[in-house]
């Protein structure tokens, strides 16, 4: 099942100064950035630490690219802040069907690619007390590089 906390994403208006705060102010550096296309955001992931099952722990500063996408519709109504929790499990897909089957909406039908070549699906906020939650399948290490 779920064994750490992968990510906790943020929403921000401007990428790069939101970075530059995290770097100036809890000296947390870039590990990786991509733009995603489907989801219309770019985004900067901070390490924060390894983990005992040999992933990290990061926070994930997303950017929409464009007004439609789900952050860019997220940030237009609450503004600034944390959009999302992400867990870290070894099999997205089999997770995502146990937590299925005890009542919780799987906003995706089969999971997608996330960053750095992870595999995704998230939860419906509304079945998880307010929060939108994503489970994550991390790459396996050295397949995909930063």
């Amino acid at each position: 099942m779920l064994t750490r906390i992968d990510h906790i994403g943020i929403a921000c208006f401007d990428l790069d100064r939101t970075v530059e705060f995290y770097r100036a102010t809890y000296g947390f550096e870039v590990f990786h950035t991509e733009v995603n296309e489907e989801q219309g955001v770019r985004e900067a992931m901070l390490k924060i630490n390894e983990t005992s099952d040999g992933g990290a722990s990061y926070l994930q500063l997303l950017e929409p690219t464009r007004e439609d996408s789900a952050v860019g519709k997220w940030l237009a109504k609450n503004g600034e802040g944390v959009h999302h929790i992400a867990f870290g499990t070894a099999d997205v897909t089999a997770d995502s069907e146990a937590i299925r089957d005890k009542g919780v909406r799987v906003l995706y039908d089969q999971p997608r690619t996330g960053s750095m070549g992870s595999q995704i699906t998230f939860l419906h906020p509304k079945d998880c007390h307010g929060v939108l939650t994503e489970l994550v399948t991390s790459a396996p290490t050295g397949a995909n590089d930063h």
